[in-house]
């Protein structure tokens, strides 16, 4: 029977499990496999599994139980081992990593900020304080038929579009970082040019949800600031 992993935690956890039950249907009754150091917290894993709303809000029911008692490495949404002696091996073999790691997320949680700025803004920008995109532009209006303008014109721009990015999202991070025990970029999305996560020591987090409000309202309405937390630390496990 193949055995599904809904985090890792030291030995010394409590595991209250009792009111908490796993995914499927029925809903798989929950146990551990334990090394001396480390616990697995298992279930059968269901013979067919989907991202169905139940099952994820059980995977994630399991895991903040488990971060409300103490350090818990969540594992992701539908990670499934052979059987319990390969998690036991597992667990065995990654020993340091995953004392590392729990030592590091004790008393934290994840926060995942987005960040976006208004397109048309950006360019209002560039064209204003950049004097070749300004002459650039007059050229390629005055001689719609300028190719090699043109094309000067759309490389130059989108130079300016990743330097001016690349500086807002180094400028943001440094601000917040010193509030996180560490932090885990993410590749930025088509509309996000910032895709970072945080991890918060919990008696930080309202000074840290403060001071991403308090960057978004100085950026203004150009920039759209999408703080989502607090969550189980999967960026940094």
């Amino acid at each position: 029977m193949a055995t599904y992993l809904y985090a890792i935690t030291g030995a010394d956890h409590p595991l209250r499990l009792n009111d908490v039950a796993g995914v499927g249907s029925p809903a798989a009754p929950l146990r551990t496999v334990k090394t001396k150091d480390l616990c697995a917290v298992v279930s059968d894993a269901p013979a067919e599994l989907r991202a169905k709303r139940r099952d994820v809000v059980a995977h994630q029911g399991v895991q903040e139980r488990l971060l409300a008692d103490g350090a818990a490495l969540p594992m992701r949404f539908g990670l499934v081992g052979p059987d319990d002696e390969q998690v036991v091996s597992a667990l065995e073999e990654h020993r340091d990593t995953y004392t590392q790691r729990l030592a590091e997320t004790a008393g934290c949680r994840e926060y995942h900020l987005k960040v976006a700025r208004d397109e048309d803004d950006l360019l209002r920008e560039i064209v204003q304080e950049s004097a070749e995109v300004q002459r650039l532009n007059e050229r390629t209006r005055q001689n719609p038929d300028a190719y090699d303008d043109k094309v000067a014109l759309g490389e130059l721009i989108s130079q300016e579009v990743q330097a001016r990015q690349d500086r807002a999202r180094t400028d943001i991070v440094a601000l917040l970082t010193p509030a996180a025990v560490r932090t885990a970029a993410v590749e930025p999305t088509k509309r996000h040019f910032l895709s970072v996560s945080f991890l918060v020591e919990r008696e930080k987090a309202a000074a840290f949800s403060e001071a991403v409000h308090a960057e978004a309202g100085k950026r203004g309405d150009a920039y759209t600031f999408d703080l989502h937390g607090p969550l189980p630390p999967y960026s940094f496990v």
